[in-house]
Order: structure tokens, then C-alpha cells, then sequence
């Protein structure tokens, strides 16, 4: 076998593997949290960038092989950017045959016109694009709205409000929508961006820039994404352990009293799994806590864990 035929096979090979996994994790994520039921017409908001082709794509696979069934219809705003190819998302979708809407709404100008020169245009942006959305949203009988962020996304969320606005607070996998008339569900939650680059390189998505509009990356963002692609580096599994962590949370051990009831906290006379353990030494020495000696009735015994 040539060295060639043989790269070309182990490409082939990474390539399916992780098609299969972004398919897993988005099923996991959809299952998990029951984003999707029968019935369900799903709007999946396409801007042209990776995260939100592959959601589309992988959406539309397991539409064809799922035991749920439900419809799909993409949708794009067009915010009349300057160079924008408007041809691009229309010509694509025609190819793979999905339904589909371009709403046209001149959001850019309006931005132009509030924000001052060289300031971050993101939020009013955003505003402005949900709103547009919500109501394309309701004019189709959408029953969700899916969006494609990623676990990257959530992550750097999660810092950024605790960093920024002093919040515990990320992006949910399923919500209300903030004018509380639509779900809002997020897919990809489970899948990193990583792969999600890699997958849209595989399946050779026709890109459209994400900088038209001239507005620079969100600083705060753009250093939080740093910061955690340091620590993976230094501390590999460090950023899914973190990930993990916002799937189980202990209110009892936060401060926030309108999650935890710590004015009629009392005591119970029995052994409580979420007792005061500053520290889980599972975490640190692989030592199961129900495993530790007794030490209640009075005998002082000495363990050190690893030592027998």
C-alpha cells in the first residue's frame, strides 16, 4: 500500500468517525433535553457560517432516519450588508432540496446609524436579527427555533458572564424565547467547534464571511476562547470537566438564596449525599467517599488514601 493510499484511507476513516459523532452528540443533546417531538416544524436559522450549516445538515439526516417525525425549514436574514452573496445560501439550498426563506430586512443600516464608528455591533445586531426571526418564526407555524451554537459558545458564555457580570449563567440547550412565544433550542450543544470546523471543511459548505459588516470580534469573547484553549493545552480534559460541571449542580453549595431555602435549612439526624464536603476527594484520589472509615463514634482512625 502506498503512503498516499494510506493517508488517504485514515482520512477517509477520521472523516466517518466524526461525522458519526457530531450525529451522536446531537442526538444525545435533542433526546437530553427533549428538544424535539413529533409534529415539530424546526426553523433552523442559517447565517452561512459553519456551526449553522452542519446544524442544518445534521438536522436534515436525522429528520430522514429518526423514529420522531418532524419538518425542517431553513431560514436566512438577509441584513443587506455590503458584499454580501446573496445568491450563495439560495443556490445551496435549492441543491439539497430542504424548504427554505430569505427574509430581506435592512438591519445593517439601522446599526450604522446608532452605533458609533469602531464600536462592537454584535448586540444591537443580535437584537434586532431575533426579532426579525421571532416574527418569521410565527408567519410559518415554527414550533422551534433552532440555533447553532456549540459547546465552545456555551463555555466561553459561562466565563464571560461570571468574568464580565458577575453571574453563574450560560447558554441554555432549550429556552423560552425572551418575548416568551417561541422555543429556542440549540442542537449542537454537546458538539465542540473543533469538529464542527473540521465537518464543514469535509462537507465543503459554501462559507459566507461572518465580518462584512466591518464590526471586530467581541473582545471579551475573543480572550475567553483563548483562555480556554490554553488550558486544554496545559490541562487536557480540563475544558469537558468544566462542561460537565454545569450538568450538575449543588445549589446547597452556592449562595444563592432564591435556589437554595438556607433560612429553613435544619438538621435531619441522617447522612445527607450532599453534605459538607468542601472538596469531593474522588476528585483528587480516586477514592470513593461512601469508602471512608467511620470516624463518628469516637475512635480516632488514621487513613491515608492510596496507602491501604
Amino acid at each position: 500500500m502506498t503512503d498516499t493510499l494510506r493517508d488517504t484511507r485514515k482520512a477517509d476513516f477520521e472523516t466517518a468517525k466524526r461525522r458519526k459523532r457530531i450525529r451522536r452528540l446531537v442526538g444525545e443533546a435533542i433526546a437530553d433535553f427533549s428538544m424535539i417531538v413529533p409534529g415539530d416544524k424546526v426553523m433552523v436559522c442559517l447565517s452561512g457560517g459553519k456551526d449553522s450549516y452542519a446544524l442544518l445538515d445534521v438536522l436534515m439526516h436525522l429528520r430522514d432516519c429518526a423514529p420522531v417525525p418532524f419538518e425542517l425549514v431553513a431560514v436566512n436574514l438577509d441584513q443587506r450588508h455590503p458584499g454580501y452573496p446573496e445568491h450563495v445560501l439560495p443556490d445551496y439550498l435549492r441543491s439539497i432540496g430542504v424548504p427554505f426563506r430569505i427574509e430581506v430586512q435592512d438591519t445593517h443600516s439601522v446599526v450604522k446609524r446608532v452605533i458609533p464608528e469602531g464600536k462592537t455591533m454584535c448586540s444591537l445586531c443580535s437584537r434586532l436579527r431575533r426579532g426579525v426571526l421571532y416574527r418569521v418564526a410565527k408567519e410559518i407555524g415554527a414550533t422551534k427555533i433552532a440555533l447553532g451554537h456549540h459547546r465552545d459558545d456555551i463555555l466561553e458564555t459561562f466565563f464571560m458572564n461570571l468574568f464580565h457580570n458577575g453571574k453563574i449563567k450560560a447558554m441554555p440547550p432549550k429556552l423560552v424565547s425572551d418575548n416568551g412565544e417561541h422555543i429556542v433550542i440549540r442542537p449542537l450543544a454537546y458538539v465542540e467547534e473543533g469538529d464542527l470546523a473540521a465537518y464543514a471543511e469535509d462537507r465543503r459548505f459554501p462559507i459566507i464571511p461572518c465580518d462584512l459588516c466591518g464590526s471586530q470580534e467581541n473582545l471579551q469573547r475573543k480572550q475567553t476562547k483563548a483562555m480556554l484553549r490554553e488550558w486544554e493545552k496545559k490541562h487536557p480534559g480540563r475544558v469537558i470537566s468544566i462542561f460537565s460541571a454545569l450538568t450538575r449542580v449543588t445549589a446547597s453549595h452556592l449562595m444563592d438564596r432564591t435556589l437554595y431555602d438556607f433560612a429553613n435549612l435544619a438538621a435531619t439526624g441522617r447522612p445527607e449525599p450532599d453534605g459538607d464536603l468542601a472538596f469531593d476527594p474522588d476528585g483528587e484520589s480516586g477514592v470513593d467517599p461512601q469508602s471512608l472509615p467511620d470516624t463518628t463514634q469516637g475512635t480516632i482512625v488514621r487513613f491515608t488514601p492510596g496507602r491501604g
